[in-house]
């Protein structure tokens, strides 16, 4: 189990569950801890239970732990910044939205549920004490070719999970995103009406 201990609790303007505030995506992970199976278990049930239109369920997920093939072959298709951090977490995880069923029924929030899917991933993920952080950058037709995914299906995202590493062991451009200061527009530039 990992002993580094980075708060990074976000300053909330009300208050939210201390998951949601505690929740971050590190790029330094334990390159060494073993990925606990239970919990990568319990985000992907939590993921199965997100709400998606009429029950579509648009989400599928390709699982790759650390040391695998498919790790290593998801790894080789990262882009220079992003390969120097993510093959050390204990698994990466593709996101891949279902666009139409195999009857050819289109899913038209496809990628919003698949978006929900993950999001209780991550959620869950954290308050078992794994971290994730979603990245588009890789190569995401390379991954759709490896694995010979339907035309129906389209990777979308690839989130890193595991242990937190230590932040002193990334490249100087990497451990300075580590540590800014965690940052997002005021709620008023949010909502565009709140009538």
């Amino acid at each position: 189990m990992s002993t580094v201990s980075l708060d990074r609790t976000a300053p909330t303007d009300a208050p939210v569950l201390d998951v949601l505030a505690a929740r971050w995506s590190p790029r330094a992970y334990d390159g060494s801890a073993h990925l606990d199976d239970g919990k990568l278990a319990s985000a992907l049930e939590a993921a199965r239970w997100s709400p998606s239109a009429y029950n579509n369920q648009p989400w599928r997920f390709i699982v790759a732990r650390r040391g695998s093939e498919t790790h290593a072959a998801i790894a080789e298709t990262l882009i220079d910044f992003n390969a120097v951090w993510a093959p050390s977490a204990g698994a990466l995880v593709v996101a891949i939205a279902e666009l139409e069923s195999d009857a050819g029924r289109t899913f038209a929030t496809a990628h919003y549920d698949l978006g929900q899917a993950v999001a209780h991933f991550s959620v869950q993920a954290h308050h078992d004490g794994l971290f994730v952080h979603q990245m588009t950058g890789f190569d995401a037709p390379a991954v759709h070719a490896r694995f010979d995914l339907p035309d129906r299906f389209e990777v979308v995202t690839l989130l890193a999970v595991g242990e937190l590493g230590d932040p002193d062991q990334l490249p100087e451009s990497a451990r300075e995103r580590e540590r800014a200061p965690r940052e997002r527009r005021p709620i008023a530039e949010t909502v565009i009406l709140d009538d």
